[in-house]
């Protein structure tokens, strides 16, 4: 159960907790990364299929601090081949009903043209 959060700040003034959620989730790929990880776990090359776009670097530099703020887990399975996939631990999954939500309302106010049933984008 959520605990509740008193307000001892100006009611004006971001909250610190609420400024350290988009600290993470603002940098550009990692909801992306998350949401796809919604579906299960994967792989890097899955991973950077499915943000379209993103390079190698970039990539690996994300899913170490996603990893470092606890919301997924690396795992490596010995080979060989070596194998190594990425999964949302329960922190993780927890951000789902938000990361859901926040994709209706994009669905809701941003898609101007509705969303493409084939790629599921705007």
């Amino acid at each position: 159960m959520p605990r509740e959060v008193e307000v001892t700040h100006d009611p004006r003034a971001c909250d610190g907790a609420l400024r350290d959620a988009f600290a993470l989730l603002g940098k550009r790929w990692n909801g992306v990364l998350l949401g796809s990880l919604m579906h299960g776990p994967a792989g890097f090359a899955e991973l950077r299929t499915a943000t379209g776009g993103i390079s190698d670097s970039v990539l690996s530099g994300r899913l170490v601090e996603l990893a470092e703020a606890g919301v997924i887990e690396r795992t490596v399975e010995a080979g060989p081949p070596v194998s190594v996939s990425y999964r949302l631990t329960s922190s993780g999954e927890a951000l789902m009903p938000i990361l859901q939500g926040l994709t209706q309302w994009a669905a809701d106010n941003l898609c101007t043209r509705g969303i493409d049933p084939a790629t599921g984008q705007c």
